[in-house]
C-alpha cells in the first residue's frame, strides 16, 4: 500500500511527465507548424460555410465533445456560433450503427451521412489505430473533406488518412491526451481569434 509520501511523489512524477511532453512539442516546429496550419484549415472551412466533425472513442470522444463544445458555444470571447459536431453524442444513432453494422462503422455511417465537401474531420486515437476513427477518415477522404489526426507515439494507420497528423511525442495514453487537449485549445483560441471582430451574436 503507498504512503502518503509515495503518493505526493507520484502527484510530482506525474505533472513532470505532462510538462515533458508539452516542452517536447514546443521543440518540435514542425509539429507547431502542423497545429497552426490545422487552425488555418478549421477557419477556411466554417468561413466557407463548412463545419468541423470530431470523433473518438473513450477519453478520445470527451475531448471531441470538449472541442466542439467551445466552438458552439465560446471559448473565451463572445463571438457568432461555430458549425461544431462531435459524433459520439446520439446514443441511438451510435448503437444502431453497431448493431445493425459493426463499431468500426459508427462514425463513417456518420460521416457518409452528414458529412460534406468543404467541412473538416477532426479524429481523435490516442494510438492512431482505431478502426473506426480510421475508417472514419477514410469516408471523410471520399467525400472531400479535410481530416485531421490526432494521435500521439509513432501516429499510427491514422497517420496516412490525415492531412493533418498532429502526433504527441509520447507513448504513455494519459500523456498523449492531456496534449491532445492542450492542442484542442489552441485550435480553438486561433479559430475564436479570426472570428471575434464579428459582434452579431444573436
Amino acid at each position: 500500500m503507498r504512503t502518503a509520501s509515495d503518493n505526493l511523489q507520484l502527484v510530482a512524477e506525474r505533472l513532470r511527465e505532462s510538462i515533458e511532453v508539452k516542452r517536447a512539442i514546443l521543440a518540435n516546429d514542425d509539429l507547431l507548424e502542423l497545429i497552426y496550419e490545422a487552425a488555418l484549415s478549421c477557419v477556411r472551412a466554417l468561413e466557407s460555410g463548412g463545419k468541423i466533425i470530431l470523433f473518438g472513442n473513450g477519453g478520445s470522444a470527451a475531448d471531441a465533445q470538449h472541442i466542439a463544445a467551445e466552438l458552439v458555444g465560446r471559448y473565451l470571447r463572445d463571438r457568432r456560433a461555430l458549425a461544431a459536431i462531435a459524433l459520439t453524442t446520439n446514443a441511438s444513432t451510435l448503437t444502431a450503427i453497431a448493431n445493425d453494422y459493426t463499431y468500426d462503422e459508427v462514425f463513417s455511417r456518420q460521416i457518409e451521412a452528414i458529412g460534406c465537401k468543404g467541412d473538416l474531420a477532426i479524429g481523435i486515437s490516442t494510438s492512431g489505430n482505431s478502426r473506426n476513427v480510421i475508417r472514419a477518415l477514410v469516408a471523410a477522404r471520399k467525400k472531400g473533406l479535410i481530416t485531421v489526426g490526432m494521435t500521439g507515439g509513432g501516429g499510427g494507420k491514422l497517420r496516412q488518412e490525415a492531412d493533418f497528423c498532429l502526433c504527441i511525442p509520447s507513448e504513455h495514453t494519459p500523456r498523449i491526451q492531456e496534449a491532445h487537449i492542450a492542442v484542442g485549445h489552441i485550435l480553438c483560441e486561433i479559430i475564436e481569434e479570426h472570428f471575434s471582430h464579428e459582434r452579431n451574436i444573436s
